[in-house]
């Protein structure tokens, strides 16, 4: 399966607060909130939704497009990527603009406050998808995943009108849509990737039910964190998968990103979803053991062992074979 995978491509900014930021809010006093926080740990990292996602694919051998827009920062992203099996080829380069930015600070209880700067990704709206796709071999799955709000929603039209399966991942921008947009992004995914805030938030940006969504996409993952994931289906019983555990959690960013790109890898080489679930939990734990979104090395061996625990020896069986060719 290919796999083209739109969104942002960014910078990250991750920084380490040693308080927890509940105590740092005066409830009675929110409506004049002005907070400088010291901050002890500073680490700038190749990120970006769309490029973790495609890291994560490329990693596990899936080969997969990119498909953003970057400034004429991104030259040393682009070789890393590269080196890590990505095709970078869909990335329009900006003339005027930086890649985006995220400024993220992590507390001690692992909660988190962030900041996106656009940049480059504003003109994500002007990419040609079926030309993109057209010029490198076509896809067979498109992830769209946050990226500008016009652009996610071209995209997704432009996979319905030319027939190509599309997954929704609409997360961080969830937030900021309007509900015409938002609704745009269901328009009969394959796959509808949240988290379980995002679940909540997703039903309210559109004003459906869960039922109605559900009755809108193919399959509808939520990951829950140490709680593990939901795959629901319309009609059918809902999957429950639990999480890999992970002991000394460092940085919770990206984890999400890292679970979709196991999931989807998973699927790609023809595993179910229960069993793309558990790749998923365990490439996201192994971001979770990282500091920075692309730090990690992936391998066969590394991952069976992470899952053998967790899942059991029949599970471990069922994925020698495909894991096997990470060694």
């Amino acid at each position: 399966m290919r796999i083209a995978v739109t969104g942002s491509i960014a910078r990250d900014h991750l920084m380490s607060f040693g308080g927890s930021f509940a105590e740092q809010f005066i409830a009675e006093r929110l409506d004049r909130i002005s907070l400088s926080l010291l901050t002890d740990r500073l680490e700038i990292r190749y990120g970006g939704v769309a490029a973790n996602i495609a890291f994560g694919l490329g990693s596990l051998g899936a080969s997969p497009l990119l498909v953003g827009a970057a400034g004429a920062d991104f030259a040393d992203q682009e070789v890393w990527l590269k080196e890590h099996g990505v095709d970078t080829a869909g990335v329009r380069i900006s003339d005027t603009l930086h890649t985006a930015r995220f400024v993220c600070a992590t507390d001690v209880h692992q909660k988190q406050i962030g900041f996106f700067h656009t940049g480059a990704m504003a003109e994500a709206r002007h990419i040609d998808l079926p030309d993109v796709l057209e010029r490198n071999g076509g896809a067979d799955l498109v992830v769209v995943s946050p990226d500008d709000p016009d652009a996610m929603v071209r995209h997704v039209r432009a996979c319905v009108r030319i027939g190509v399966p599309f997954a929704a991942d609409p997360s961080q921008q969830l937030a900021g849509l309007e509900r015409d947009q938002a609704r745009a992004l269901l328009d009969h995914p394959r796959h509808l990737f949240t988290n379980e805030y995002e679940a909540l938030l997703v039903q309210e940006r559109t004003g459906w039910t869960e039922q109605q969504i559900l009755g809108r996409v193919g399959t509808w993952i939520t990951t829950q964190g140490a709680g593990g994931s939901r795959i629901a289906r319309a009609g059918r019983t809902t999957l429950h998968v639990p999480a890999v555990p992970v002991t000394g959690v460092l940085d919770p960013t990206g984890a999400g990103d890292a679970y979709r790109a196991g999931f989807l890898a998973a699927l790609a080489r023809g595993l179910d979803l229960a069993d793309a679930a558990r790749v998923g939990s365990a490439v996201a734990s192994f971001v979770l053991a990282c500091r920075g979104t692309q730090t990690y090395t992936l391998d066969g061996n590394a991952l069976l062992d992470r899952m053998c625990g967790a899942y059991g020896a029949d599970t471990i069986r069922r994925l020698i074979p495909w894991l096997g060719d990470l060694s």
